[in-house]
């Protein structure tokens, strides 16, 4: 990557400078910036590397850019390099390197922009949404986020594997029970006391006919203890079901589902507590028994097993994360809601505590969805309750058209969701705009073909014919989409690839709407026809890492 190449030269640079006495010896700020910026008249690339060194060297930043100008080697692949502002480095690449990315797209079309193995395994585990509901929109935005992120972190070379935990123990799934079996008492015709802060939603009449439809009136002669015991059971495997439904139509699918009661029958979540009170960790106060956290820098300390003897949910998380750990990945990230912000310091303190290094733990907060239509904020869903169900949105606009718009935004900033800019068949709507762009190179190469045009080896094609501005731009973006996706893997954040393939797109758009490619002259065409397939096999391996679809018509 040419990016990856300018950092070199730069060090390289540094490194002569300080050996012949020019640059005085002092750390070299490996985190300095290298930017694409908007203009390409400021060059392909700019670095402040000049700032961060003349801030400890006591120098001008103009005087330590040029001192590295004097001493940055030659490379074919750079074709100028000027010291800009107070002290900015602008490179300038080569045309030729570009293009022969064009080519290199299109040799490689479908492994385009695909990195070597790392030998690295990465443990990601989203949406662990609590069995006792559909999935709502902002389990849709984690969805996709966690999917994306586990398509592009397997894109550049790491092994991943998706997991989602299921939190079948507990109150929660008492109170489910409760609310299922008070209403199959109530298709029955029978009096039976719903629960004050039981489940409401209309899909919980959907759970007791499966209820009812299982067993009849068979639940009326058992004893309250077995027949909660049973709608529990049912309710669980019912909307776990719709839940693994929901996320196979939206494209999403798990290497496993780890049930939090499977650790209990396992002694998990014991052996994990007799280890910490072996460690000296755990303390007993007001007749609970509680974790020194604040040990390992959380707020306070948090209970692990209630005054009335129960165990909390943090107490099987922990057991969980060691659980994650002992299996043995380089990196394990959790994928959470914002509103579990509060969760993060705890279970960084349990990590550390059991001896484990906190930063292969990588905890991701997503912000909420507002959904609107044409601006206004609305719901979705009476039948579902309170929320608003992921399915509706999904048969409203389409799974494309939801998973691009929930990766709009960085995890960290609110999304808006306007369902009636998600259905528009214009350039106003983001996914159409891009997957338009596909639609519209793969009907060009339909007409070429229907015209009997002789379409060769895209990949040998002679591209001297391509000389206007806008080509080499467009060849500069396909050159650098492995850059965006190994920044975006690092950054460990989807949203720079959405904000690329609109780029890409406007900029297609914009070329092809001012320049024939099927009726130039020969040369040229055929050298029109290699930029815009590579543009179109860029498109379709970004989509595909969103979890988008490249539509060959529209």
């Amino acid at each position: 990557m040419m990016k990856t190449r300018i950092k070199e030269l730069l060090l390289e640079s540094i490194k002569r400078a300080q050996e012949k006495g020019h640059l005085p010896v002092v750390e070299v700020p490996l985190a300095f910036s290298l930017e694409r910026p908007p203009q390409e008249d400021y060059g392909d690339y700019a670095t402040n590397v000049a700032f961060l060194l003349a801030s400890r060297m006591g120098k001008k930043p103009s005087e330590v850019a040029e001192v590295l100008l004097k001493h940055l080697p030659s490379s074919k692949e750079v074709r100028e390099v000027q010291v800009a502002g107070q002290g900015y480095l602008n490179f300038f690449v080569e045309e030729a390197f570009w293009f022969s990315k064009v080519k290199e797209a299109c040799a490689l079309e479908e492994r385009y922009g695909r990195s070597e193995k790392r030998q690295k395994r990465v443990l990601i585990e989203f949406v662990s949404a609590n069995p006792t509901g559909p999935l709502h929109i902002g389990h849709g935005r984690i969805a996709a986020f966690g999917d994306a992120l586990a398509r592009l972190l397997e894109w550049v070379g790491y092994d991943v594997e998706k997991e989602y935990y299921v939190n079948d123990v507990g109150t929660q799934m008492e109170l489910l029970g409760k609310s299922v079996f008070a209403r199959y008492m109530e298709l029955k015709g029978k009096e039976y006391p719903f629960p004050e802060d039981g489940y409401r939603g209309g899909y919980i009449f959907d759970v007791a006919r499966e209820l009812e439809r299982r067993y009849g009136d068979e639940l009326i002669a058992m004893s309250e203890e077995e027949a909660l015991k049973v709608s529990k059971e049912v309710a669980e495997e019912v909307i776990m079901e719709w839940i693994r439904e929901e996320l196979s139509a939206f494209g999403v699918r798990f290497d496993r589902y780890v049930y939090e009661k499977d650790l209990y029958a396992q002694g998990k979540v014991e052996a994990v507590l007799r280890a910490l009170h072996t460690k000296g960790f755990l303390y007993q106060q007001e007749g609970a028994v509680w974790f020194k956290s604040t040990a390992f820098g959380d707020e306070k300390d948090r209970v692990v097993i209630r005054a009335s003897g129960t165990t909390t949910y943090f107490a099987s998380d922990i057991a969980y994360h060691l659980d994650k750990f002992q299996r043995g990945y380089d990196l394990i990230l959790d994928i959470w809601g914002a509103d579990h912000h509060g969760y993060v310091k705890r279970l960084e303190a349990a990590v550390r505590s059991l001896g484990y290094d906190a930063d292969r733990l990588k905890v991701i907060l997503v912000q909420l969805v507002n959904l609107l239509r044409g601006g206004k904020r609305v719901s979705m869903s009476t039948r579902a309750g309170e929320f608003t169900a992921l399915r509706e949105v999904m048969e409203e606009v389409g799974v494309d058209a939801t998973r691009f718009f929930m990766l709009l935004r960085r995890a960290e900033s609110p999304l808006d969701f306007d369902l009636e800019l998600a259905k528009a068949q214009s350039e106003e709507n983001p996914v159409y705009y891009v997957q338009y762009a596909h639609a519209r190179i793969s009907s060009i190469f339909k007409k070429a073909q229907e015209r009997k045009i002789q379409v060769p080896n895209l990949a040998e094609v002679d591209l001297s014919p391509l000389r206007l501005p806008e080509e080499r731009s467009l060849a500069k973006m396909v050159g650098i989409f492995p850059e965006i996706l190994e920044e975006a893997a690092q950054n460990l954040e989807p949203h720079p690839l959405t904000v690329y393939l609109l780029s890409l797109a406007k900029a297609f758009h914009g070329y092809y709407n001012r320049h024939r490619v099927l009726g130039a002259e020969e040369g040229l065409l055929k050298a029109r026809l290699a930029l815009i397939y590579a543009v179109k096999t860029v498109i379709k391996n970004g989509l595909y890492i969103l979890g988008v679809k490249a539509p060959e018509e529209m």
